[in-house]
Formats: structure tokens, sequence, C-alpha cells
């Protein structure tokens, strides 16, 4: 009985067909869920014993949890409008916006908003508009592309665009707004169709941008407007007379720096004034920048192998010389070797293709003169050019005197004339102790002086609230390789090549190195001034960089 009644047991408990075998019917002793006819199940469906979780009013699947409260959110986020950071106020708008700029756009703290609109909102159109004329002026005055781009952010924010990102070529502006995340961006572009040399009107803009961007201050859209149109009006301060004086002096003064006299220093004023004159009657007939200085550099030059061909005791080499003082880009590379600094690639390289052809148009010019004396049988002496007399006292003063000069063709303010003046002598003064009494080779010399310049540059700059161009340029002047441009010259047209082109490539070299050494004075100078920025951002106020990644 016992052994039938466990056979029968076991027979029971036999699956009874293959349907049995199915892996989802419930284990034995447990009862399947009632199952609504009319509602199939869902593998979303909420577990048992949890509650479903509140749902927003059109049941959206990305309702934040319960638990979640956005006023209570955790420490490791960043909010939405980003971490309030004061600025210091006292600070330039140069460096406020620079530091700014500076950051990526997700940790960019928020400035203190100087909104000067009205309760309507910021007219975005007009806005963006007089922001791109101000950034025009700067980029067609030679200002550096990342202090265009600072202009250009504190205009817009002053007007309550914050969410703004302007970019800046070598020929294009451009802004971008977007009111928020959700809202359509609205752009604007400008193209700098002409540039020309006006430190008075760069100075009245810097000065429009700074009184935009103060708190004090309280300037409306209309009134900006009406003071840029101003400016844009404006004659420039000096007359074409003065300016064609202001040439023929410099380049005198420069061919007394090299060892001319009184009679060299005549002959290079003349020359240099009447190249002056060409290049303007070229300019008026529409011709391009580069054969203006192919011409503007032809009549030092011819001036130089007349006074060789009638064999007077004079250095013709040096009336050539100071013919060139006037005339290399020193302007334009120190810009562009800046820009290739703060990591505006594309700008600097624009702006180095455009020294190369303006060098290589003064190469033509005086090139094609040099042939002429040769087949008229002048015996030109190479070796002249690099023996300069010192004379301290008169070459300081001759220094001096360029400087003045080249601030006046460059149509500075009266007000900063002697400031660069000084600035420059004491930039040669530096480069004569350095070569002439302690031997350092030229190079390094030079990168020292320049040093000084961009040094003292940036510290009366930030004393005036001003560009640092006017206190910088024109001091660069008497640094410029007059000399060991017209050497390699010299040697090309007689057929010495590869000794011509080493002189070049150190003339190259002198150049370069005052570029680098303005910038890196004025970068030093930051070391001595309190510059704002946010402690997230302590370690991203260098300019952009890629570090080779």
């Amino acid at each position: 009985m016992a052994e039938g009644e466990g056979s029968g047991g076991t027979e029971d408990r036999k699956p009874k067909s293959d349907e049995a075998h199915s892996a989802f019917a419930p284990p034995a002793g447990m009862e399947p869920e009632p199952v609504d006819a009319d509602q199939p199940t869902s593998e979303f469906s909420v577990p048992g014993g949890l509650a479903a979780l509140p749902v927003g009013p059109e049941g959206s699947a990305f309702a934040p949890p319960a638990t979640y409260s956005a006023q209570h959110s955790p420490p490791a986020y960043t909010p939405g409008q980003g971490f309030p950071v004061s600025l210091m106020k006292e600070s330039p708008w140069q460096d406020r916006m620079r530091t700014m700029l500076r950051m990526p756009v997700d940790v960019r703290p928020v400035p203190e908003a100087v909104h000067k609109h009205s309760e309507t909102g910021p007219a975005v159109g007009r806005v963006l508009d007089l922001t791109l004329r101000i950034g025009e002026l700067l980029l067609a005055g030679g200002e550096g592309a990342e202090d265009v781009e600072a202009a250009m952010f504190a205009v817009a924010r002053s007007y309550g665009l914050d969410r703004c990102e302007p970019t800046v070529t070598f020929t294009l502006l451009s802004i971008t707004h977007q009111p928020s995340l959700v809202d359509d961006p609205v752009s604007a572009s400008r193209t700098v169709r002409r540039r020309g040399t006006d430190y008075t009107r760069l100075a009245a803009v810097f000065r429009l941008v700074a009184d935009i961007s103060a708190h004090e201050i309280e300037l409306s859209l209309e009134e900006a407007y009406r003071r840029l149109a101003e400016i844009r009006r404006n004659r420039h301060p000096y007359p074409s007379w003065v300016l064609t004086a202001a040439a023929g002096l410099l380049a005198g003064a420069a061919s007394t720096l090299v060892g001319g006299g009184v009679l060299v220093f005549f002959a290079a004023a003349i020359g240099a004034m009447l190249g002056d004159r060409l290049a303007w009657l070229c300019a008026g007939r529409g011709l391009p920048e580069f054969y203006q200085f192919v011409v503007a550099a032809m009549p030092p030059a011819a001036i130089g192998v007349a006074l060789a061909l009638a064999e007077i005791d004079v250095r013709a080499s040096a009336v050539i010389t100071g013919g060139l003082f006037a005339l290399l880009p020193g302007r334009a590379l120190v810009a562009a070797v800046q820009d290739g600094l703060t990591g505006f690639y594309i700008t600097a390289s624009a702006r180095l293709l455009e020294v190369m052809y303006l060098f290589i148009g003064i190469i033509m010019g005086v090139l094609v003169v040099l042939y002429l004396g040769l087949q008229l049988g002048t015996s030109p002496k190479p070796e002249e050019v690099l023996q300069i007399t010192q004379r301290p006292l008169i070459q300081i003063a001759a220094s001096m005197v360029l400087v003045f000069t080249f601030a006046i063709l460059l149509q500075q303010e009266r007000s900063t004339v002697w400031i660069v003046t000084l600035n420059g002598g004491v930039a040669w003064v530096t480069f004569g102790a350095l070569h002439y009494a302690g031997g350092i080779p030229p190079v390094p010399s030079t990168a020292i002086a320049a040093g000084l310049v961009g040094l003292f540059g940036q510290l009366f700059s930030r004393y005036r609230f001003a560009s640092a161009l006017p206190y910088t340029t024109a001091a660069i002047g008497p640094l410029l390789p007059g000399s060991a441009t017209y050497y390699g010259l010299l040697l090309i047209a007689e057929n010495r090549l590869n000794e011509g082109l080493g002189s070049l490539v150190n003339a190259a070299a002198i150049a370069l190195a005052i570029a680098i050494g303005v910038n890196l004075g004025s970068e030093t100078s930051r070391l001595f001034m309190r510059i704002p920025g946010a402690a997230s951002a302590a370690k991203r106020r260098a300019a952009k960089r890629t570090r080779g990644f």
C-alpha cells in the first residue's frame, strides 16, 4: 500500500505535457497574479509594493525624481548661470574682459553686469552693430586681435548681452548672441576693407569703450553711436606736409644713428621725402601698397648711389640705411607676433604674410637702384655699412628724434608723443650699453631693449587707461634692423648671394627679437598689477594654449 501510494504520488508529480516545461510557468505553490484581459501587461510596469514616481503635467518620462530639489542641488554641480565672481571694478576693462575671454565658456564666471538699456530689454541688432563698428576701428588701427575681442565683449555685455562670443580674424569680425540655451542665436559680421594708422582715433575708441564699460557712467546706446560717428569723422591731427617732413627727419636721424654726418642727414631726409610723395601719388592712383613700398624705397637708394658716383667723401650707405628705417614695417610685425603668442594663429599668419610682402617690396626697390649703380661703375663698400662709429650723445639725441618723428607719422596724440620719445631713448641707451659697451650680440641686446619698451609701454597705458600701441610702436624705431637689411641687399647686388641671404636672415632675427621682446615686456608688466580673476580660473589666465595636444 505504501509502495503503491508512493508510486502513485510520483506519477502525479510528473509533467502531463510539454507545455508544463515553460520557463515562465510559476513555481509550485505560488499563485500567478491576476491579469486584466482588457489591459495588456508591460515590462515597464511599476513593480508591486513600489509607489509610482510623480510625473509632470504631461506625463514626461524626463521628470525629476521625487527626492530632487533644484534649490538644494549637490555642490558638485555648476549652476546654469555660473558662479558669480566679482571682477575688480578699479581694474582696466582690458584686463577684466581678457580674464573672461581666456576662460572656457563652461567655467566662465558671471560678471557684475552693467546694464545700460531700457526696461524693455536691449536692442540686440543695434548693440551688435555698435560692437562690430567699434571692433572694426580697433582692428583697422592695428590693435591686436585679443584686445579687439576684449573690447567687443565689453561693449556687448555692458548693454545687456552677456551670452556673446566675438571672433576676430585679419579682415573679418563676427559676433554671436544666444539669449538662452533654447533660443535661436543671432549672428552678425563685418569686413575690414581698409586699414590705416591713426593712433589718435585709436585712443578715442579706447576712451569710448572705457566709458561704456564703466559702472558709474550712464552712456545710452544713442550717445555711444553719436560719439562713434564723431570719432570716424574727425580729421587726422597732422596735415600731410607735416607727415612728409616727419618722414624726412626720421630718415635723417636714422642716418646719423648709423654714422652719417650733416650732409648725409640732409641727403637721407630729401630722399625719404621724395619717396613719401611718390608713395602718396601711387596711393592716389589706386596702386596696391606693395608697389607703394617699391616706389618709396627708390629715391633714398638713388641719392646714395649718386653720392657714391660723385665720389664725395661721405657715408653713402648711411643715406640708404636711413631711408630703410622710414619704411620697415615694425608696427605690423609687432602686431603679428603678438597675435601668434596669444593664440590667434590665423590672424598672425595673415599679418606675417603682409609684412613679408612689404619687406619684399622694399628689397625690390633698393635692388633695382643698386643694380643700376653697379652698371654705372659704383664701387660700394659693404663692410663700411657695419662699421658704425660710437658717438653716444649724438646717437641718443638721434634716436629720440627718430622716435619723435615716428610718433608723428603714426598720428599720435600730442600728449603721448613725449612719453614714447622718452621710452625710445631708454631703449636705445639699453641697447648701446649692452651691445657696444658690453659686447653682447645684437639679437639678445635688441630683445632686452625691446622688453623694456613693452614693459614701460604697458605700464603707461594702464596708468592712462588706453591702448599700449602709442607707447610702444614708435619706441622700437631705433632698434629696427636697417643696417643689416641694407648690408644683405648690397651683398646680393654684388652677386654674393649666400652672404646676403645670411644678413637678411640676421635682420629677420633682429625684427623677431623686437616683436617678442615687446610682447614679453608687456606680459611681464602684469606681474606688477592686480589682474582680476576667479579662483576657478587660477590656472587659465594665460592666453589660449594647446600645449601640443
